[in-house]
């Protein structure tokens, strides 16, 4: 599992979004700084005409040509209405939102991995119960040969078992096939060598695969599932935005400084070929008055996205639980079956042993010998399948809860 976060291209890809939104909160936060400029220029500055205000009596004006430009600007916002405030928060708050994706994509990698490799644990154990019954049919065919040589079976026995045979061998090879494309699945996820065949250790698995009581994987999934603290994330940011709508009703107060340089003075007649210095500090006040009929307008809309989060919030909520309620009640009745299954081995294996020995002395039918091959192959199948459900419910358990 620590290997496909690792190697997974999505992993990487989620991760990347994290640091890009990560970036975006630095810059949110740099509104607290203050704004500073410089400008500076130098150019011509062409003759000037002066007249009437009936447009009559030109004057031609010589300007000295040579200007310059320099300014200082210095701007500080000390009250926004909380406008910054809320606009780092909601950055802050889309890099948690994209860290718990990260982490849902994760899980959910990890849950993919462990549904493949249960997948690899099931189809291993069930080759290992037909090569088993390969051994005994092949077994049985012996003594059914023995026995026709003795003229005490018919050669119909012998076509029947061998067929029995080809069809034990023919699933064998399914499997094995199975085995190869699941195997090639899981290297190519895990960036391993596509041609290897991935050995499973399903012992070391069941010891871990303790469930518990079910309140203690509703609590988990209640604080963990990354689908739920998203929408619960959702919510709070759809709190800020409301908080940001309504600080544009509200003005913004800033410090202001200038520091001038300029030439020639363009404000006296004839212009002074001379430079000016001037500064200046205070405070700046400045309102959008378009939020007056504008604003109610958007805080409407953020609030209506508000109540609509909080319903997806409290669907998610209901969703996880079921979620849990629904895996844990999968899980016991797993472990149920498990049960069940082990005893109808134990039955369908003594049923075989008895008939098995009745047949080797002619007391029952080569039918009877069949049904009872068959019942403990199909017992010792869904003893199998019982095992790996057990493992996949208590992983499903941890993906929901996000444990993984």
């Amino acid at each position: 599992l620590r290997l496909a976060g690792e190697q997974s291209m999505s992993s990487k890809a989620y991760a990347e979004a994290v640091e890009s939104a990560r970036h975006d909160e630095e810059l949110a936060k740099t509104a607290r700084l203050p704004d500073v400029g410089i400008t500076a220029s130098v150019g011509f500055l062409g003759d000037g005409g002066i007249s009437d205000r009936d447009f009559s009596a030109w004057q031609h004006v010589d300007n000295p040509h040579f200007m310059n430009n320099f300014a200082l600007k210095a701007h500080q916002v000390i009250y926004s209405g909380g406008a910054i405030d809320n606009q780092i928060a909601i950055a802050g708050l889309n890099t948690q939102m994209a860290l718990l994706d990260y982490a849902r994509n994760r899980q959910e990698i990890r849950f993919l991995i462990a549904s493949h490799y249960l997948d690899l644990c099931r189809i291993e154990n069930r080759m290992e119960v037909v090569e088993n019954n390969i051994g005994l049919t092949e077994k049985v065919l012996d003594n059914t040969k023995a026995r026709h040589r003795q003229g005490t079976a018919l050669k119909t026995d012998i076509t029947r078992y061998e067929l029995q045979l080809e069809t034990l061998r023919l699933q064998l090879t399914r499997l094995r096939a199975s085995q190869a494309v699941i195997s090639h699945q899981l290297a190519n996820m895990l960036h391993l060598d596509c041609d290897m065949i991935i050995a499973t250790n399903v012992d070391t698995l069941k010891r871990q695969c303790l469930a518990g009581e079910k309140e203690g994987w509703q609590v988990a999934a209640a604080e963990n599932n990354a689908n739920l603290q998203m929408a619960r994330l959702a919510v709070k940011i759809n709190e800020k935005k409301v908080k940001l709508e309504k600080s544009a009703l509200l003005p913004k107060v800033s410090i202001v400084a200038e520091e001038h340089f300029d030439g020639p003075i363009t404000t006296e007649v004839p212009v002074l070929d001379k430079n000016i210095n001037y500064w200046f500090a205070g405070i700046g006040v400045s309102y959008d008055l378009s939020a007056l009929y504008k604003g109610n307008k958007k805080i409407r809309q953020s609030k209506a996205s508000l109540n609509q989060s909080k319903e997806q919030f409290a669907e998610a909520t209901e969703h996880t639980t079921d979620a849990i309620q629904a895996t844990f009640t999968d899980y016991e009745t797993a472990l149920s079956e498990f049960s069940t299954q082990k005893k109808s081995v134990e039955l369908a294996s003594e049923r075989y042993k008895v008939t098995e020995n009745r047949y080797s002395n002619g007391l029952a039918l080569l039918t009877d010998m069949l049904d009872a091959s068959n019942s403990k192959l199909e017992a010792e199948l869904s003893l199998v399948d019982a095992d790996i459900n057990i493992i996949y419910y208590y992983f499903k358990l941890k993906y929901i809860s996000c444990s993984l």
